[in-house]
């Protein structure tokens, strides 16, 4: 699965392609396949999003994990305050759904 991020333009803020535009939350990323290309090249152009670039992702019950942990930590939040994190804890495990 593939599914593109970056940077909001206005806030600084990591954001997810979602089917429709930009998202804060990882869960809502939509799968961009062999389109990612194409999207990246116009939402720069558009200036919509700073650096969004095409990462490698799986597909959960609770939508995509970014596969690599650069990406998972951007998808979660900062990682010195737990309270500001974004990613859901599961209460069965005690740790992140992300």
């Amino acid at each position: 699965m593939k599914i593109a991020t970056g940077n909001d333009l206005a806030t600084g803020d990591v954001v997810w392609w979602d089917g429709e535009g930009w998202t804060r939350h990882v869960e809502d990323a939509a799968e961009v396949g062999d389109h990612g290309a194409g999207l990246i090249a116009r939402e720069e152009a558009a200036r919509r999003v700073n650096g969004p670039y095409i990462i490698d992702a799986e597909a959960t019950p609770h939508g995509p994990r970014p596969a690599h942990i650069k990406d998972r930590i951007r998808a979660r939040g900062p990682t010195v305050r737990p309270d500001l994190n974004r990613a859901p804890i599961d209460p069965a495990t005690g740790s992140w759904v992300i």
